[in-house]
């Protein structure tokens, strides 16, 4: 697909689903009940990617600093990520969605660890679509960690600092061989992006909802889409070159 092409669908869509805890306050509800209700907008979200043409979904589901949150609130995340899983496997198999998790999963109960590669196994063959979950993930963690094999493969021997490129550092990346995000939605109202995908997403369009993330279901995505399709990207060129080529 020509990525400068209006009108084109986003092959990568990543969302930072934000706003859970402040959608259950307002409803005088406990946090964890705003994170079980994000579920529903999860599915929404897949079925809409999927059925538009999207390639790549990558959800932020739990970051490098969520650790930081009270002990009950942590715990009943975990849970909820596990209970997920397992009653979601089936559901991504059966329509074709690969299930990827990126992120350091040394930190989490060896249970959810099992969860996690029996999910990543039973979806490996599937092409339809990918869900990629980034959980205990940081944008800086991933830079480093990417960092950190270069300077083995140096200290080895097999590899020169010299030959070090972007293009290197970037397949090194927990996120590889899929494409670059196209779009980046975050919920919730903020306007900035966590520490999340630092590196994927220095050309990444970006799309700001005021939506809560337990709202921001099938019309909300499809809006967002549309966004897209209306913006012009140019990589560093002037828009008389993107046009002229978009011709061509």
């Amino acid at each position: 697909m020509d990525k400068n092409k209006q009108g084109a669908v986003p092959r990568h869509v990543a969302i930072i689903m934000d706003g859970n805890n402040r959608w259950a306050k307002k409803r005088l509800l406990p946090g964890v009940a705003g994170h079980k209700a994000g579920v529903d907008a999860v599915r929404a979200v897949i079925e809409v990617c999927a059925e538009s043409g999207v390639e790549v979904l990558t959800l932020f589901a739990f970051s490098s600093e969520n650790w930081q949150r009270p002990a009950e609130e942590v715990g009943a995340l975990m849970e909820l990520f596990l209970g997920a899983l397992r009653r979601e496997a089936k559901r991504l198999l059966d329509n074709d969605i690969s299930l990827r998790i990126i992120g350091d999963r040394s930190r989490f109960h060896p249970e959810l660890q099992a969860a996690m590669r029996d999910a990543e196994l039973l979806t490996a063959g599937n092409r339809r679509f990918t869900l990629q979950i980034a959980a205990n993930y940081g944008g800086q963690w991933d830079i480093a960690q990417a960092a950190q094999r270069l300077a083995r493969e140096v200290q080895a021997g097999h590899l020169q600092p010299e030959d070090i490129t972007p293009q290197l550092l970037q397949g090194c990346l927990a996120t590889g061989d899929l494409p670059l995000p196209d779009l980046c939605i975050r919920t919730g109202g903020e306007h900035r992006i966590s520490n999340f995908l630092l590196w994927q997403f220095a050309y990444s369009e970006l799309y700001f909802s005021d939506l809560y993330w337990p709202d921001f279901k099938h019309e909300a995505m499809r809006k967002a889409l549309a966004d897209f399709a209306t913006r012009q990207r140019r990589f560093g060129k002037t828009s008389e070159q993107v046009e002229a080529e978009a011709r061509s």
